[in-house]
């Protein structure tokens, strides 16, 4: 939102609105005693918030002695106003582009093509700057990580909601018509209430699958070609040349229904009826825009080539055209049906190759461009080639993700069937010096009537599978907590070994501290290899993640080694003359790599996005970033605009003080984090009992367990997300800035601030960390996370969380200093606004769940426990994330 500015009179009614029409939802549906009762806790709230000590005592009071049957219908109005709010203010972002657009006076918006297009034009010879664009690689891989707590079914009312605030907005309605949209906001508003926002069982692999899906139908598949539109036109103004018709500079993927480290529930059979449901999906969304070109194209003139297609008798030669594909497009889903539910597969023509639904298309386009109706070609029928372009046959190929250890296990199981001993037990140079002799050796590798343990045949099972679904359906092979050369030799051996005739690219994920500083170590060893350099031709993808390496060292540590660790794989790359391509694996949070897309993009070291980057879309971000039309086109942009600027004019390396001084900071902040985090061992005691971690590992919200494995509760045996969405629940924003302040006061106290400052200004990965973490410590709230301390946790460890609180106002002082703002966020007003519009509605959910904590812990009530999830999915509306 940082790019909203002037007056927002018109976010602010439609947030009035909506605020009035829930409450009017509320006394028609839940009756006058529950509105009276949530405006009192408003009006409370809003006057502690203020400052009044008896409103903040008079609140407490009143929520701690809330009946029962009350906790769940109050806990579900600020819910739910805080959704509403949400709507308005992401249909605010689209009304106010579409504002800035309109405005002959006003400068383009900055990150959009009509801004960054003839800006670098200015600078760039037309040519190079074409090139460039044509040459985007971007992917964008959406994820299921579990942050996205709403139910589907609620994000399609809220989506409907936005729509009719759109409509509004868009078409100047009359009287009468506005009364009919306030009628239709305030059913949907009722709808809502009525629905119940908590999943009963948690979402299966495959209801993921759907729910990406769905992010395709309802509102990429229109963004895209919009967005290319706008594309080809800032080109053909500024370099004089269109974009090609073939051309995607960002396509996307997913680990929906291919993520399996970790996550039990996700088998080759379920990865196979993601891909079948995929490849259904994409010939119905196909055959929809076939079916509308064929009423469309009614022309009767065309070219000798499409004559020549069709015969000389057709009558109207693109409908006949167009009908073939129909047919095959019917066929594939059919085909795909039958697949799905173990029948007989129908005999008849299906789509296997892109150039099948690609050429009939193109065929119809040049013939009416060859016989003067160019015009009707560039409609929707180029939307539909541009698909073809972007989404291929499978809209999103499907990752697959698995841990280095299990494919250590397959081969431990394989080498002690051959009589060979336990792979397992070889130090690196042994299984390096195996690896590469199997790799080099045509003989089979796995035995004749080789019976593995479950596991290891999954494993197995898994590759096979990727064979049958085909090279379309697949896209890269990740290795997570990939550390040695041999991890990445393992599953190249594999999949020899499982006969793949098209092998995935093959991605380790370097995810810790200690790997990610050795990454470079580990690929060179691997460049070393004529092999090796075949397999890869030259180009060599690898993922470096986000959420462990924060989780493992702190917040600066991570994104410094990141840094770090990219340049070194770019000067390896240059110098073994391999294109790299980094892949991002970012979360929606602070503490898991998340922050606004440009300026991250903008911050990376010069040479790590040459043209081509990869990044991961998780959880509640697909909703943020991808829910709404206008709301994609936007992001859309921005990625291509950032990356083409990274491109062209990377920044300069930083100096050798700045990294002489980053290494100290680096040095300080992970030794207090992990002094906290690590070494003290009642620190887990205390985060168990001060945030709602083990009522978030039992939440519904995704189909993988918040831990890696079932045993006792530690800081590394969690997952990165129920991690940060634990303290993000409790406002502490803990994982996103502890270490950052011990590291700055310590510097400043040196005499470095004036150096520290030059840095913030001038060095775009120090001022985006900086920023980052002043965003964090805008949310957080310690006297909030004091609320949860007294109620909820024993005496013996109350003294961890005064001192965290302490550090906390530290941080925020040292991180000022620096920045030299008077507050957070003082550079980005209408971010600010937005917190502090949320706080008075996130406060009462706050002390509603201290309270609910309270009861349930010594309670086995279902009501307690579902109004408890309420309230969870309550202040991740508010907070905007979750993990």
């Amino acid at each position: 939102m940082e790019e909203l500015s002037g007056s927002d009179s018109a976010l602010r009614d439609d947030i009035r609105e909506l605020g009035d029409l829930l409450g009017a939802t509320l006394r028609e549906q839940g009756g006058q005693a529950l509105f009276d009762t949530v405006e009192r806790v408003r009006g409370l709230a809003k006057a502690a918030r203020a400052g009044s000590e008896d409103a903040a005592e008079e609140l407490e009071r009143s929520l701690a002695e809330l009946p029962p049957e009350q906790v769940a219908p109050v806990a579900r109005a600020f819910s739910q106003f805080l959704n509403l709010a949400n709507i308005a203010e992401q249909h605010h972002r689209v009304r106010r582009s579409r504002e800035w657009a309109r405005d002959p006076e006003a400068a383009a918006l900055f990150g959009s093509l009509a801004e960054a297009i003839p800006r670098l034009a200015t600078q760039l010879e037309p040519e190079q700057l074409h090139a460039t664009v044509c040459n985007l690689d971007i992917n964008l891989v959406l994820t299921a990580h579990p942050t996205e707590v709403q139910r589907r079914t609620m994000l399609q009312k809220y989506n409907r909601i936005a729509a009719l605030l759109d409509d509004r907005d868009r078409y100047g309605q009359t009287p009468t018509e506005v009364n009919e949209t306030r009628r239709t906001l305030k059913r949907e508003i009722t709808a809502a209430w009525h629905t119940d926002e908590i999943r009963r069982r948690r979402p299966t692999p495959q209801d993921e699958a759907r729910w990406g899906l769905a992010v395709v139908e309802q509102t990429l598949w229109n963004a895209v070609p919009r967005y290319l539109r706008n594309l080809d036109q800032a080109l053909r103004e500024h370099t004089h040349r269109p974009l090609p018709l073939d051309c995607a500079p960002v396509t996307f993927a997913t680990w929906m229904g291919g993520d399996r480290d970790g996550n039990p529930n996700v088998t080759h059979r379920v990865t196979r009826d993601v891909a079948l449901l995929a490849r259904w999906m994409a010939a119905h969304l196909y055959e929809r825009d076939i079916q509308q070109l064929i009423s469309a194209l009614t022309v009767q003139i065309c070219d000798d080539d499409l004559r020549a297609e069709v015969g000389g008798e057709a009558w109207e030669p693109y409908r006949v055209v167009l009908k073939r594909l129909r047919a095959r497009l019917r066929q594939t889903q059919r085909w795909a049906e039958a697949k799905l539910q173990g029948g007989r597969v129908p005999e008849g023509e299906i789509l296997t190759d892109i150039e099948e639904l690609r050429q009939p298309l193109l065929c119809c386009y040049y013939s009416l461009q060859r016989v003067g109706a160019g015009i009707v070609a560039e409609g929707e029928l180029l939307d539909t080639i541009r698909r073809v372009s972007c989404f291929g046959l499978t809209l999103l190929p499907i990752d697959i993700r698995q841990h280095a250890d299990r494919h250590t296990e397959t081969l431990d199981a394989i080498t002690r069937a051959l009589g060979l001993g336990g792979y397992a037990e070889w130090d690196e140079a042994t299984r390096q010096q195996w690896l590469f002799a199997e790799l080099a050796s045509p003989r089979p590798l796995i035995p004749h009537g080789f019976e593995p343990e479950s596991e290891v045949r999954e494993v197995l099972n898994t590759l096979y599978t990727l064979e049958e679904i085909g090279p379309e359906s697949v896209g890269a092979y990740i290795i997570s907590h990939a550390s040695v050369p041999s991890d990445i030799l393992a599953v190249e051996l594999l999949l020899r070994a499982c006969g793949l005739t098209h092998p995935p690219r093959v991605v380790p994920l370097f995810e810790t501290r200690d790997t990610l500083a050795a990454a470079d170590q580990t690929m060179a060893v691997l460049f070393e290899s004529s092999w090796y350099r075949e397999r890869i031709a030259g180009r060599q993808e690898i993922m470096i993640g986000y959420s462990d390496s924060t989780k493992d060292a702190g917040h600066l540590t991570s994104v410094w080694t990141l840094f770090q660790a990219q340049e070194r794989l770019v000067a390896l790359a240059r110098q073994q003359r391999v294109d790299l391509t980094l892949f991002h694996g970012r979360g929606g949070s602070i503490g898991r790599g998340g922050g606004p897309t440009h300026s991250a993009i903008l911050a990376q070291p010069p040479g790590s996005v040459d043209g081509t980057l990869r990044v991961t879309e998780q959880g509640e971000v697909i909703q943020a970033k991808f829910g709404l039309p206008g709301i994609a086109l936007r992001n859309l942009e921005l990625y291509t605009t950032a990356v083409l600027e990274a491109s062209l004019q990377p920044p300069e390396p930083p100096p050798p003080r700045w990294r002489e001084i980053m290494d100290r900071l680096d040095a300080c902040a992970m030794a207090a984090y992990r002094d906290t985090v690590k070494e003290r061992p009642e620190f887990i005691e205390y985060f168990r009992t001060a945030t709602p971690i083990e009522e978030i590992a039992q939440l519904t919200i995704g189909s993988r367990p918040a831990k890696r494995t079932p045993d006792a509760m530690t800081v590394d045996s969690l997952r990165a997300i129920p991690w940060v969405f634990a303290w993000t629940q409790t406002r502490l924003m803990l994982p996103a800035w502890l270490g950052v302040g011990e590291a700055l006061e310590e510097a400043i106290a040196e005499g470095l601030a004036s150096e520290l400052q030059e840095m913030f200004q001038n060095w775009p990965f120090f001022e985006a960390l900086l920023d980052m973490v002043e965003m964090v410590l805008a949310k957080g709230e310690p006297s909030v996370t004091l609320l949860y301390e007294q109620t909820l946790v024993p005496e013996q460890y109350r003294e961890i969380g005064a001192e965290l609180r302490a550090r906390f106002q530290r941080t925020r002082a040292a991180v000022l200093t620096v920045t030299g703002h008077e507050a957070p966020l003082a550079d980005f007003p209408v971010v600010r606004r937005a917190v502090e519009v949320r706080n008075p509605y996130v406060d009462p959910l706050n002390l509603l769940q201290v309270e609910l904590l309270r009861r349930a812990r010594s309670s086995d009530d279902e009501a307690l426990r579902r109004a408890l999830q309420i309230v969870i999915n309550g202040i991740a509306a508010g907070m905007r994330n979750t993990g």
